[in-house]
């Protein structure tokens, strides 16, 4: 169980339709596939999508660092050893998507191993989870009609809506729209990705006062300390720490200033190893999570309900789980299906998913 060689391969795959958000767009899945191999002849797979624009990672960035800084450094070890790795990878500041990639691809490695799942190597509570569907910026309508279309598709009755725009009313017609379009009976909640200032966001907060949010996430920046805390104060519904909180540090140092009093776990930048970590801590502190989306495709998508599933407490809301669904493409052999508005953990070894070698062919961008 050894691991003898570590694989960063680029590709890409475009979107449908661009997702829109306060910090950035994205047009296309430029992501990285990385690989970890094993003297037994066992490949574990996970999908590292980079996010320069809220962790400063770059495809190329990325697949440079795996090569040339992580693969040396984890090549001898076992997959048992995952402290072992995480330690080493901790050495190198930043880089948490491709740290989680690394640390993702030994789980599904030793799942194939030992012949079990994820999901049951880390708790196995379930093996499925309720699907959360992520609406980006567009109008109104649109915005409404995608609601809709994902409903009676899929079945898929709980929404994030992005918020964050200037001026926030035009933020505050689309939530009033999709309450107003889909009835009282969906879940609506939204995330700001730090897009307005505290006064904005507790203005738009008490003019949505009516329309029932679950949740409201980054609403405005964390290095705004104190606006923040004042913030957290003013609204009443959970506030969700996302960006703000890519390790355990990062959340206890959230919640107890008073900045936050959900999480957002997203597999895609803390792995299997440093979420149960970010598990652990919010169980203790009594916090609600939620398993969040990184744009992730299939593969990131699979590792999401792996992790949630596996515990009591990251499986009682839905899970960012679809929006693999506005890809154009992607690489697994069998897609990912979303049924009655839940995502069931694949059958199978590990993440119980694999790669189609000649779509990987067909996007990958070093050949």
């Amino acid at each position: 169980m050894k691991i003898t060689a570590v694989e960063a391969i680029p590709y890409s795959i475009d979107y449908r339709k661009p997702l829109r958000f306060a910090s950035g767009e994205v047009r296309a899945a430029e992501h990285v596939l990385v690989r970890v191999h094993t003297d037994d002849g066992v490949a574990g797979v996970a999908e590292a999508p980079p996010r320069p624009f809220t962790y400063g990672e770059t495809q190329s960035g990325m697949v440079a660092v795996l090569e040339t800084v992580f693969a040396p450094q984890v090549v001898g070890l076992s997959l048992t050893e995952r402290e072992v790795v995480n330690a080493r990878l901790s050495r190198t500041v930043g880089n948490p998507v491709a740290k989680a990639a690394v640390d993702m691809a030994i789980w599904d490695a030793l799942g194939r191993t030992l012949d079990l799942s994820v999901t049951e190597m880390l708790g196995g509570y379930t093996d499925r989870m309720r699907v959360s569907h992520m609406l980006g910026f567009d109008s109104p309508e649109a915005m409404v009609d995608e609601a809709t279309r994902m409903r009676e598709t899929h079945g898929i009755d709980v929404f994030k809506v992005k918020v964050g725009r200037r001026p926030a009313s035009l933020d505050v017609a689309v939530v009033r729209a999709l309450r107003e379009g889909l009835g009282e009976d969906v879940e609506l909640y939204v995330d700001g990705n730090r897009g307005w200032t505290a006064s904005e966001s507790a203005r738009a907060m008490r003019e949505m006062a009516d329309l029932g949010l679950s949740l409201a996430e980054e609403l405005c920046p964390a290095d705004d300390v104190l606006g923040r805390r004042w913030l957290v104060q003013q609204i009443d519904v959970p506030f969700v720490a996302d960006e703000s909180v890519v390790t355990p540090a990062d959340v206890t140092r959230e919640v107890l200033g008073g900045s936050a009093t959900a999480i957002s776990i997203k597999t895609a930048r803390t792995g299997f190893t440093g979420s149960q970590r970010t598990h652990h801590l919010c169980e203790g502190l009594g916090l609600e999570v939620v398993m969040g989306n990184q744009i992730d495709g299939q593969l990131g998508s699979a590792c999401t309900v792996a992790f949630g599933a596996a515990y009591r407490l990251t499986s009682q809301r839905a899970g960012e789980l679809s929006n693999f669904l506005d890809m154009s493409d992607d690489l697994l052999t069998e897609p990912l299906v979303i049924s009655d508005g839940e995502l069931a953990v694949r059958p199978g070894a590990g993440h119980g998913v694999d790669i189609d070698p000649d779509k990987l062919a067909h996007y990958r961008q070093d050949t």
